[in-house]
């Protein structure tokens, strides 16, 4: 047998070290060959050395424009982020080869990290009709369809791969994600456990599995599973917000509130940008005397729940009070106590002396579930606005704003809202009452066309701002919404508000299994899922609540 032969035996072999000296005897005496340039290039790669492996496999293609040294190049510079470069090499490895399964395999997974699904389900389909056992492919494509909420053909990709290779981890791994995008955690649990008997390293599978153990309310099972993962990864930053999410919906907030900083940490999934300043991120020292700025971060809805530390801030010494928020929010957070200035600007006129997330004040400030501060409301509406709507809704009746829809680019929107208005139907059975819609953006078309059997009266295409909804709240009996920034904002004014809650994906603040909250006593009331997907029972109790509230409201008036 040849030098090269024994060596490429080695590498075939797994013997890494004895294939690469066996190259490097070969280079010696044949310093232009190109195959053991290139598997040396793969062996310094997977060594830790991607510019060792780069030159070499460059080498080798001075010596021959091979189409598979081309695919493991690009591969290489993939991983080093240089998304460009990877592309054009793909391309011409399939020019020079169309049947090279591994060109369009890697064609396709770069076109996915530039975000390019289409093309790159193209490409991966194209290796599969190549070659019908292309399990990385047939896996790949399976991702791409998830993403694009196909799941049925998601699915049927993944069954494929498994019925070739059983033992392929990563299809039983992406089935497990699966079945929590679509809401089938007991379908999750024995696909992530497969998972982690095929790869008890897995450290995503374990957190994965955590995430399905808490779906399913086993709670103790989904710490463990948390803990173990962080045992293995210590800076798994999306472990420790999966915990922080469950210990805070347990109201362990002491122990849930430091794992929730790992939110903005690097690694974590959605991750929170950290500004680049000039000065420190506040974590806790003293303020007397100080500025602190209030970055913005997460939704409308945490902005409006937040708030309500700047009287505490002040309290704490704090000379200026700034907060940084977006333009629907100004008018409306201007008018919290303790609130000295209130931007939109991402790059303030003046420095301060710390900035802080929002989320990150409950931390610094000790607050337990016992020591929220609670008292409503916090957010006024400005006497303009009020002026602006006080004639513009409906005379008489008990009025109640309804919202059934959240920003559809939110990742649990498909939970959290309902399927449309009709849902919402039987409350209109409920005689005495008159509703007015308060979607915005999202369903305001379905508000506007609702049928004559509902009527409802739209207000969303004329609310500029929060300040507007405010007003418009501040003049109702009632809001009945799904969990949206609403809920916080009828909450922050004290108005009574009753949130329609999902099963699964239900927020933390919501806690588990209360039908209050400590967040906005005496103003909320929660109402929740007790089957997945099913909000016909939620709406009927809610019809039987207003049933009630309608007819003390009248009794109470006729006694007036």
């Amino acid at each position: 047998m040849s030098l090269f032969l024994s060596a490429y035996a080695a590498h075939q072999a797994g013997r890494f070290q004895e294939a690469a000296d066996g190259y490097l005897q070969v280079l010696a005496h044949e310093p232009q060959h190109a195959d053991a340039l290139h598997l040396l290039g793969l062996i310094r790669a997977d060594e830790g050395d991607p510019a060792a492996g780069e030159a070499l496999i460059r080498q080798a293609l001075a010596q021959s424009e091979d189409a598979v040294y081309l695919a493991n190049l690009a591969n290489l510079v993939a991983k080093q982020g240089r998304l460009e470069e990877a592309e054009a090499m793909c391309r011409r490895a399939v020019d020079l080869a169309p049947l090279h399964v591994p060109g369009h395999y890697n064609l396709g997974n770069v076109l996915m990290e530039r975000q390019r699904f289409a093309e790159a389900e193209a490409a991966l389909l194209r290796a599969i009709e190549i070659d019908p056992h292309a399990i990385g492919a047939l896996n790949n494509l399976g991702t791409i369809y998830t993403r694009d909420k196909r799941f049925s053909d998601a699915q049927e990709a993944y069954r494929r791969v498994l019925e070739i290779d059983p033992h392929y981890v990563h299809a039983h791994y992406n089935v497990g994600l699966l079945m929590l995008r679509t809401d089938r955690p007991e379908e999750a649990e024995p696909a992530l456990r497969q998972t982690l008997a095929l790869e008890p390293t897995h450290v995503a599978a374990r957190n994965d599995l955590g995430t399905a153990l808490r779906l399913l309310e086993r709670s103790a099972q989904a710490e463990t599973m948390y803990r173990e993962a962080l045992d293995s990864r210590p800076d798994f930053a999306d472990a420790h917000w999966n915990l922080a999410i469950l210990l805070l919906g347990q109201g362990r907030y002491e122990e849930g509130w430091p794992h929730g900083e790992f939110r903005y940490h690097v690694g974590r999934t959605s991750r929170t940008d950290i500004p680049q300043l000039d000065y420190p991120q506040w974590q806790g020292q003293a303020l007397t005397g100080k500025s602190l700025v209030i970055w913005p971060e997460q939704g409308y809805g945490d902005y409006l729940q937040f708030a309500r530390y700047a009287p505490l801030l002040k309290a704490r010494g704090v000379q200026h009070l700034a907060l940084i928020c977006p333009e629907p929010l100004a008018t409306l957070l201007a008018t919290v106590d303790g609130v000295d200035e209130v931007t939109t600007s991402l790059k303030p006129a003046r420095t301060y002396d710390y900035w802080s997330f929002f989320m990150s004040l409950p931390m610094h400030l000790g607050t337990t579930v016992d020591t929220i501060p609670a008292s409503l409301p916090y957010l006024h509406v400005p006497p303009a606005r009020l002026e602006r709507w006080r004639d513009r809704l409906p005379a008489g009746g008990f009025k109640v704003g309804l919202v059934w829809r959240g920003f559809t680019g939110h990742q649990n929107d498909d939970a959290r809202s309902l399927p449309g208005l009709a849902t919402l139907a039987p409350l209109w059975s409920v005689p005495g009452v008159r509703f007015i819609s308060l979607q915005k953006g999202a369903a305001e078309d379905e508000a506007a066309r609702a049928p004559a059997h509902l009527p409802l009266t739209p207000v969303g295409p004329d609310l500029a701002d929060f300040a507007d909804t405010a007003a418009v709240i501040a003049q109702l009996d009632l809001v009945i919404t799904v969990d949206t920034a609403v809920a916080h904002l009828a909450g922050a004014l004290g108005k009574p508000c009753w949130v329609l809650l999902s099963k699964y994906w239900t927020d933390w603040r919501w806690m588990q299994p209360r039908s209050d909250s400590p967040w906005y006593p005496q103003a909320l009331r929660l109402f929740r899922q007790s089957r997945p997907g099913d909000w016909d029972e939620v709406v009927q109790q809610v019809v039987a609540a207003l049933g009630s509230r309608v007819a003390q409201a009248q009794a109470g008036s006729r006694d007036e």
